[in-house]
This record gives structure tokens, sequence and C-alpha cells, in this order.
């Protein structure tokens, strides 16, 4: 069986993703032990801010929707633009299941650098959107687009490391008055970065990663609580632990500075 290059294990937020899919079409499928139904497939998708939201398929002869774009147009209608995965559970315990043709062809049209979870030799996998569907044309409202190889590049490989951003930090980090960010299991390298902030659209800048420090959560001072936009070290570290509950005071982060490139300009 053919994997596509971008497929790598889940991380967290996608096995989470999985279990929202499956929980939802087992509690709403309409269909008994062996027996058909209008609402058989659950899906789930994941915006770029981190919420998620949840569809189950309509069937119908004349083509009812797919799960994939039921909760897709879940999220749209909660305000959610830029898409970072989707997955679809079968019901009664048939687990993941991959996108169907003309699902495949609108994450190209839409979402093309969105990963989708597929079944694999090796389990479910996140790939990228575009992957599912080689040598295609997008179709947008202004008509067809030739191919763009572009398109095949996994945004998360191709380039400079990501380090991600809520976008509440983006005009400190564009005005040069965050330049410093604490993070934990989220490894970073010295030299070229690309900062992205999960908004509606989504901002890339270029930026250079200066220096990292390594230090236990007990660890950290009153100069880097200031950097973060805090006072105390006492305040950092409740803030990180509201981002992650079992960080305990030996565990060890990384506190990365950074500078905006400006030498390649911004997105």
């Amino acid at each position: 069986m053919y994997v596509p290059p971008s497929a790598r294990a889940l991380d967290d937020d996608e096995r989470e993703l999985v279990e929202l899919a499956r929980r939802t079409i087992d509690t709403h499928t309409d269909a008994g032990p062996d027996e058909d139904g209008v609402h058989t497939m659950g899906a789930a998708v994941m915006a770029a801010d981190y919420r998620m939201f949840a569809g189950v398929n309509l069937y119908h002869f004349t083509g009812g929707p797919c799960a994939e774009l039921v909760a897709l147009g879940a999220a749209r209608a909660q305000g959610a633009r830029q898409m970072r995965c989707i997955v679809a559970v079968g019901n009664h315990g048939r687990g993941v299941v991959g996108p169907c043709g003309r699902d495949r062809q609108v994450f190209v049209d839409y979402y093309p650098a969105m990963r989708v979870i597929v079944p694999t030799p090796e389990g479910p996998r996140s790939v990228l959107a575009a992957d599912l569907m080689p040598l295609t044309q997008r179709w947008t409202p202004e008509g067809m687009n030739g191919l763009d190889p572009s398109l095949y590049e996994d945004p998360e490989t191709a380039g400079p490391p990501i380090i991600r951003f809520h976008p509440r930090y983006l005009e400190g980090v564009r005005s040069s008055t965050k330049t410093r960010t604490t993070r934990f299991r989220d490894p970073a390298r010295p030299g070229s970065a690309r900062l992205v902030f999960e908004s509606d659209p989504e901002v890339v800048l270029p930026a250079e990663v200066t220096g990292i420090r390594h230090c236990r959560v007990s660890d950290l001072t009153d100069q880097d609580a200031r950097a973060e936009g805090l006072t105390k070290a006492t305040e950092l570290q409740e803030a990180l632990r509201s981002h992650y509950p079992d960080l305990v005071a030996t565990d060890e982060v990384d506190v990365i500075t950074f500078r905006i490139d400006d030498r390649t300009g911004t997105a």
C-alpha cells in the first residue's frame, strides 16, 4: 500500500480529534447492529486555533454530505477559517476511515496544507491533504488552476522550523517588545525560524532564534516573567501550568530568545 511521504504518527491533539469523532458517531448514529442508517460516520476538524468541531454524515441517494463536509461547515459557522486537521470515524467501532474522492478534492481546493488522518498498515497516520491527490488541479470560484508544486510541500518540514504562537502575541512580536518565549516539550534550534500566529488569516513572520536556555520550571526568573508580559516567576509558572496541566517544578523548559528577520520581510 502506498503511504504518502508526509505521513507521520499522530500527536496528542490529533488523537483527541479522533476521539471526538468516535464519540460523536457513537452517540448519534441511527443504525443498530448490522443495519444501514442515515448517520453512520462521524468527523471532527481542528481549526488553526485548536478549536475542534464535529459533524455526522447525512446519507441520501442524491448525494447527501459526508461527515467531513458537515464538520467543515460547522467550523465555518463558528468563525473558524484556517483548518489544521480532519478525521472521519465509522460507527460500530469501525475506527478511522479514509475520505472519499470528492472529499479529497474539497480538501485540496480549500485547505491543501491541512492534515488528514487516514488508516495505514501501521495504524492511523496524519498526512498532508495535497498528498491524497497526486498531480491534482485545484478548483477555485475563478476556475481551474494549473498544477502547483508548492501544494505538495509539507509546511511542517519545508523551510525553517516553525514556532507557533497565540494570535494575541502578534503585535508584541511585530513591534519587538516580545522577544522571548518559554516552551515545554516544544523544541527549537538556533538559527532561522518561522513564527506562526494561528490567526485569521494565519500570519507567518521570518525570524532568527538567537538563544535557547534550558532550565527547570522552579528556576525560571522574574526577568523571564517580565519578558512574557508578567511580573513574577510564580505567575509565569502558573501560566505554563494552565497550558500543561501535568507540568511540575522539576520539569525542564526552554526559554527561547528570538528576533524578527527584517532582511526577508514579513508575510
